[in-house]
């Protein structure tokens, strides 16, 4: 079967979607979620094969890996996914004309979802949950890292859709072979958007090359601002998390950017960081403020590669600023509109930088570990747009959903 088959039966199977009630998508997931849990060692079987054709140093070694406790996570966010409203069907303005008629704006679903990822083979339970759930058809292209993963985990979405008599097509997983990529970025009149999950390169690939709307869900250069008022018992734990949860995910910390006046708490801040081998860059400042206090072999001079970097690993830039106007400048020259961040207990400071950071998601006194779609609340995410039009921040199931106007009359006619 060529790529555009597989294509034109995802198509086919949304067709049916509509048919299924709120109970019955709400049930289906719980089953699946279930279904992964008890076919939890093929899963982490078919996840050996695949990290056995990947370098352990490599940075996308951890985001491949499945274990135990990773697995229980997947199913536990579909489980909350399942338990969410649905998003479909909500009124969102509604009018009544002079002349009678009434306006209303209704959520409706896209239709048919595309989603290209890399070596993430969570995304395949998590875009199935959410498209699902908000009425679409998902075709997935995941990366041939996480082939048999993929395969594995696709493989009990459709089992579970068939066994409640539903278009198992609905949930498409495509060849992991770049053809796919191609067929799908050109699938006008089929697919209804695409959203690529990925590395700065795919994201650019998939905004150069598609035909159909994207939704991007950006590379996250993420910083963290130690101001002058700032608590530093505070910022040595949120460094320290931002940095070190896990190293290869988007909402990781890159870039401390620390006052000037607060060079001499910088080896504090930074102490726990050595636990755990993190290389910092420093800049000339924080290099003497670290000298003698951080182990010599985990120090380097900031280059002007240090900065705007996202590093996917255990290594973050320091960046010494004069003032709160100078580490907003730096965030705006360097940032990717993803995540930063604000250590500081003035409450002018962190206003300042609420109202002039331009990202998707700032924080005061938070890690930006928490830039997720399920620790907002929302029960998982496909990713995290750094875009302004239509979708900004974790993209869910609000986000999967369009609308369009019903207007009621009772015969009216224009002049």
């Amino acid at each position: 079967m060529n790529c555009k088959e597989y294509i034109e039966q995802a198509v086919e199977a949304s067709a049916c979607l509509p048919g299924c009630s709120d109970e019955q998508v709400a049930h289906i997931l719980t089953v699946a979620a279930d279904m992964l849990l008890a076919r939890q060692e093929e899963t982490l079987e078919a996840n050996r094969q695949d990290l056995a054709r990947m370098r352990q140093d490599d940075p996308k070694y951890d985001r491949l890996k499945l274990t135990a406790e990773r697995i229980e996570g997947m199913a536990n966010d579909m489980k909350q996914v399942a338990l969410l409203p649905s998003p479909l069907g909500r009124v969102l303005s509604e009018s009544r004309r002079p002349n009678g008629m009434t306006i209303r704006k209704v959520s409706v679903p896209f239709g048919v979802i595309g989603v290209i990822y890399e070596a993430r083979p969570n995304v395949t339970f998590d875009v199935f949950s959410l498209c699902f759930r908000s009425g679409n058809a998902c075709i997935l292209k995941g990366g041939s890292d996480a082939d048999s993963s993929n395969r594995v985990l696709a493989g009990i979405i459709r089992d579970a859709l068939s066994r409640h008599g539903v278009n198992p097509h609905v949930c498409t997983l495509l060849p992991p072979e770049r053809e796919a990529t191609a067929a799908l970025l050109q699938a006008v009149g089929s697919v209804d958007m695409v959203i690529p999950r990925g590395s700065s390169a795919l994201i650019r690939y998939v905004r150069e090359h598609a035909l159909v709307p994207v939704i991007e869900t950006g590379a996250g250069v993420c910083h963290t601002y130690f101001d002058r008022e700032g608590d530093r018992g505070k910022a040595r734990a949120i460094i320290h998390n931002a940095k070190t949860r896990r190293v290869s995910v988007c909402n990781a910390l890159d870039c401390l950017i620390i006052h000037r006046e607060r060079l001499a708490d910088l080896p504090y801040v930074c102490g726990m960081l050595a636990d755990s081998r993190v290389v910092i860059h420093a800049d000339g400042q924080a290099m003497d403020a670290l000298s003698g206090q951080y182990p010599a072999a985990l120090l380097r001079p900031a280059s002007t590669e240090s900065y705007g970097t996202e590093f996917l690993d255990y290594m973050m830039s320091v960046r010494t600023v004069p003032s709160l106007d100078d580490a907003l400048a730096h965030i705006a020259r360097y940032g990717s509109k993803h995540s930063e961040c604000i250590v500081s207990e003035s409450a002018e400071a962190i206003r300042l930088f609420e109202q002039r950071v331009d990202a998707a998601c700032v924080y005061a006194n938070v890690s930006t570990a928490f830039t997720d779609g399920a620790q907002f609340g929302f029960g998982a995410e496909i990713g995290i747009s750094t875009q302004k039009l239509h979708a900004r921040g974790p993209v869910a199931l609000p986000e999967l959903t369009t609308y369009k106007y019903i207007i009621e009359g009772n015969g009216q006619t224009r002049d």
